[in-house]
């Protein structure tokens, strides 16, 4: 492989898997509509390094535009990431889960069976919802308890149509808690530590007591290109650390990282919330070779280190007006 796509590659996993692929030799194309769910600022940030490389060619576009085929001419593999993310706002702006998790999946699926090239796409662990057994393996039957799980559920099934009647080439990852440099500003750990530098309570939603799988960004790209490589055609993996925390061990971990002590403003549990995520990562390893070799508070240090270079862009962005509607 010499060419690869990825869709959502201004984002947060997007953008460490683009530097991958380019110290792996790809010629990239980098393909995000730079939506407004967070500040184009930080995502042109995010891509900055990687654009210094000639080998890499931004494309603005959205998956429903109508542009994909003639991008997918001639790539070894597609990478598809874009997504509309996070389960609270789920229940509120369907729509924009729909159109973006659901017909953009279905957008790559049809154009990767008509050029046929393979693709790599991102499914998340909110599809296994309160799972009975855990750790959750990829045998056990989804059951999302959020719209936003319900899309992911929904892409893995797009992509099993597209291989039995057209022949798709596709292997599926299910995420688990990603975090480290360049985490989405609406996530948990980049919230915390905004509150931690700012000197505000953190809400804790919940007991503090559920259990997250906490996996570091550059293991969720090492994983990504292997299922490239080895993936089986028609199957999905688990990315996972194989190692959960209880939330309250982790913000105890990040609070000695920061240097801050803990204020915890307790709230309840939101709808949509799994109680624990815990991956079985035994398929992964077996078949892809893939084992996380990042320490929880290794990678907290790395995703501080990094908050604490791009909080000016953050605060400039943020301070911007909003656009006329």
């Amino acid at each position: 492989m010499s060419r690869a796509l990825i869709t959502g590659a201004a984002g947060f996993i997007g953008s460490h898997l683009s530097e991958r692929l380019l110290a792996d030799g790809y010629e990239v194309t980098a393909l995000d509509s730079f939506s407004d769910h967070y500040e184009r600022e930080l995502k042109e940030f995010n891509l900055a390094a990687a654009l210094e490389d000639p080998r890499l060619k931004l494309i603005e576009g959205d998956l429903n535009d109508g542009l994909l085929g003639e991008l997918f001419d001639g790539q070894d593999v597609v990478f598809h990431l874009a997504a509309r993310p996070g389960v609270r706002a789920s229940w509120e702006a369907f729509h924009d889960y729909s159109e973006a998790n659901i017909t953009g999946s279905r957008e790559v699926f049809h154009a990767a069976a008509e050029a046929g090239v393979p693709v790599v796409y991102a499914s998340s662990s909110s599809i296994y919802g309160e799972t009975p057994s855990l750790p959750a393996c990829e045998t056990q039957e989804p059951q999302p308890i959020s719209p936003y799980g319900a899309s992911k559920v929904m892409t893995e099934v797009l992509a099993g149509a597209y291989a039995a009647s057209f022949g798709l080439e596709a292997v599926g990852l299910r995420y688990f808690t990603v975090y480290g440099p360049r985490q989405r500003p609406d996530m948990g750990l980049s919230r915390f530590i905004e509150a931690m530098v700012d000197e505000r309570p953190l809400p804790l939603y919940g007991d503090g007591l559920q259990r997250r799988d906490m996996t570091y960004v550059g293991d969720i790209v090492e994983g990504t290109v292997l299922a490239a490589e080895r993936g089986r055609r028609g199957s999905v993996y688990n990315l996972a650390s194989g190692s959960p925390f209880a939330l309250l061990d982790i913000l105890e971990q990040l609070s000695e990282v920061v240097g801050c002590p803990l204020d915890l403003e307790r709230e309840g549990a939101k709808p949509g919330d799994v109680r624990d995520t815990w991956g079985d990562i035994s398929r992964a390893a077996a078949e892809l070779g893939y084992g996380p070799s990042m320490s929880l508070k290794a990678g907290l240090e790395r995703q501080v280190e990094e908050a604490e270079r791009r909080r000016p862009l953050a605060m400039t962005a943020s301070a911007q007006p909003a656009p006329a509607a």
